[in-house]
C-alpha cells in the first residue's frame, strides 16, 4: 500500500500485511502516543490495520449523566431505544472520532465510520433479546468497505453497532464484532488491546501470563474460573474467529513498547490463542 491509494482491494496479495486490532474506548484513551507513533510506521510500511473500537465506561457515564439505568445480563448491556441513542452516539460519535484524531495526530491517516454506515456490519437479534433488548449478533459484514477504505490510504476506525434489512440498529459486543470483521476480511491476525499482559493462570500459587492457549485451554479455564468477567466474551470472540480464516489471536497489553510493530514481527507478547497445538 502507498499512501496514494494503489494497493487493489480484489487482489488478495496485497493484503498481506492485513490485521484487525480490538480496543477498548477506555483502554484507548490511556494508551501512550508512542502506540500511535507505532501504528502510523507500520501503515507507512505497508501493514494494513483495521480498527474495531468499544467504549463501555464511557457509555454507562453518559447513561448517568442522563439519567439512564444501566444494567447487565450476563456481561451484555440491557439496551432500549433510549439507550441504544445514547450508545450510538457515544461509540459512533466521541469515541470513534476521538481515535480518528489521535491517529492522524501521530501523522497516520484514518477514517471513522460505525457498522450502520453502508449496512458495513449486518445483524439479527441475539437469542436472548427478551432479556437484553437491542443487543445484536454479526450475520455479514460487507468486506469490500474495509478493503475500499484501504485502498484509499486510510485506516478504518470502526464502531460496533449493527443493522438489519429493515434498518433497526443493534448493539454489539466490540470484541464479537472485532471477530466477525477479521474473519469477513480474511485477516490472519487479530490483535486484541487490552489493560492486562494476557491470559492469566495461578501455576504453583503465583499468577504468570499463558505464552499460548489453545481453544480447549480457554474452555477449561472458563469452566475453572481462572477466565471470569470482562475476559470472557473477549475470549468467546476470539475463538469465533479462530474456527473461521484467523489463524490466531493474540491478547496483549497496549502500555507495552511497540506492542504491534513487535507482536507482527512474531515476538512472543502476551497470549497467543491458536485452534490446537
Amino acid at each position: 500500500m502507498t499512501q496514494s491509494g494503489t494497493l487493489n482491494p480484489n487482489k488478495k496479495e496485497d493484503f498481506k500485511g492485513l490485521f484487525v486490532m480490538k480496543c477498548g474506548g477506555s483502554t484507548l484513551a490511556a494508551l501512550p502516543d508512542s502506540f500511535f507513533e507505532d501504528l502510523r510506521e507500520l501503515q507507512e510500511t505497508g501493514f494494513q490495520p483495521v480498527i474495531v473500537h468499544g467504549g463501555g465506561p464511557a457509555i454507562s457515564d453518559n447513561l448517568a449523566k442522563l439519567g439512564i439505568e444501566s444494567r447487565f445480563v450476563n456481561g451484555l448491556r440491557v439496551t432500549t431505544e433510549e439507550v441504544l441513542d445514547v450508545v450510538e452516539m457515544t461509540l459512533a460519535g466521541s469515541i470513534n472520532k476521538a481515535i480518528v484524531r489521535r491517529i492522524q495526530g501521530s501523522g497516520g491517516q484514518a477514517l471513522g465510520l460505525s457498522g450502520e454506515d453502508g449496512n458495513l456490519i449486518l445483524a439479527r437479534p441475539v437469542a436472548n433479546s427478551a432479556e437484553v433488548g437491542l443487543v445484536g449478533e454479526v450475520t455479514g459484514v460487507k468486506a469490500e468497505i474495509v478493503t475500499g477504505i484501504l485502498s484509499m490510504g486510510y485506516i478504518p476506525v470502526i464502531a460496533p453497532i449493527g443493522v438489519d434489512a429493515e434498518g433497526q440498529r443493534y448493539n454489539i459486543n466490540a470484541d464479537t464484532a472485532a471477530g466477525a470483521v477479521a474473519s469477513y476480511v480474511n485477516s490472519p491476525k487479530m490483535i486484541v488491546v487490552t489493560d492486562v499482559p494476557g491470559i492469566m493462570s495461578t501455576v504453583e500459587g503465583k499468577k504468570i501470563v499463558l505464552p499460548s492457549v489453545t481453544v480447549q485451554d480457554i474452555e477449561d479455564l472458563i469452566e475453572s474460573g481462572e477466565i471470569y468477567g470482562g475476559m470472557i466474551p473477549k475470549v468467546r470472540a476470539a475463538m469465533d474467529c479462530i474456527q473461521g480464516s484467523v489463524s490466531e489471536v493474540v491478547i496483549v497489553d497496549g502500555k507495552e513498547p511497540r506492542v504491534l510493530s513487535r507482536v507482527l514481527q512474531g515476538e512472543e507478547l502476551g497470549t497467543r490463542i491458536i485452534r490446537s497445538n
